[in-house]
């Protein structure tokens, strides 16, 4: 089924997995009613990409810019200016992904929080929504939260796979939050399942976080195992299932949330 001007806020797009046939995994979105993506940012070579490419697209596409946990020990002192020239970017929507992850540790947890907290910093200097990574680090990854976010213009925990409980405490924050093909996933998802109906709607915003996170239950899988944006109207269907709703109807919602966090209509 296609739906109409759906957006996927998280695509790793200039993955090199999407190298030999992007024009076509950008053509396939469209196809099927996605007309808007926002870039992931997750070092400031890959940011730099991002900024790029969406810049080639100027009404479809949107970027971040950040380092991601795993590589927050690659910052360096010329990180964070770099970062933030690329702020004046026109395509550039948010900063990020940054966070915590303690499930990986590819980078010391010490060094993630100083990168994490640096870029949040940015990011309230500049008026910017922050675009965040959370994975086995709920303690730390709130109680910085909890000091930054009244100076955010808004922020959203992406790829959301926890339980009510972080839910919750996401909510409080009012933080909005992204959800992808985990929930799709009866062996690993069930937590996030079972909290999908108490997601506000003016705060969930759907995303693929492709090429990774193919959606379990795909009727027909590809043969690379890939994830793209062309099945994001998949996850968005599985989520409405969940919540009782009209797919068509939500995904109206999550666009609606999207564009005015992304700013995508300025």
């Amino acid at each position: 089924m296609k739906y109409n001007g759906l957006v996927d806020i998280g695509v790793n797009l200039t993955h090199r997995r999407f190298d030999e046939d992007r024009a076509d995994v950008i053509g396939r979105a469209a196809d099927v009613g996605v007309t808007s993506m926002i870039l992931t940012g997750v070092s400031v070579e890959e940011s730099r990409a991002a900024v790029a490419m969406a810049a080639q697209y100027p009404d479809a596409m949107g970027a971040t810019v950040g380092i991601h946990p795993h590589h927050a020990a690659e910052w360096t002192e010329d990180s964070l200016p770099v970062l933030e020239a690329l702020l004046d970017a026109t395509a550039t929507a948010a900063i990020g992904e940054t966070g915590l992850d303690y499930y990986r540790d590819f980078s010391p947890r010490s060094v993630q929080r100083q990168v994490f907290t640096a870029q949040l910093e940015l990011a309230a200097r500049t008026g910017r929504p922050a675009f965040l990574h959370q994975r086995d680090a709920e303690t730390d990854f709130l109680a910085i939260m909890q000091e930054y976010r009244p100076y955010l213009p808004g922020a959203v925990l992406h790829c959301f796979t926890g339980d009510q409980g972080l839910l919750d405490a996401c909510l409080e924050l009012d933080l909005h939050i992204g959800v992808t093909g985990w929930v799709t996933d009866e062996r690993r998802g069930g937590a996030l399942r079972d909290c999908v109906p108490a997601i506000p709607a003016e705060r969930l915003m759907i995303e693929t976080d492709a090429p990774f996170l193919l959606p379990r239950d795909l009727p027909t899988k590809p043969a690379s195992r890939r994830n793209e944006p062309a099945f994001l109207p998949h996850i968005l269907e599985a989520v409405a299932e969940l919540r009782a709703e009209d797919p068509d109807s939500l995904g109206v919602i999550t666009a609606t949330n999207s564009r005015a966090f992304f700013g995508l209509d300025r």
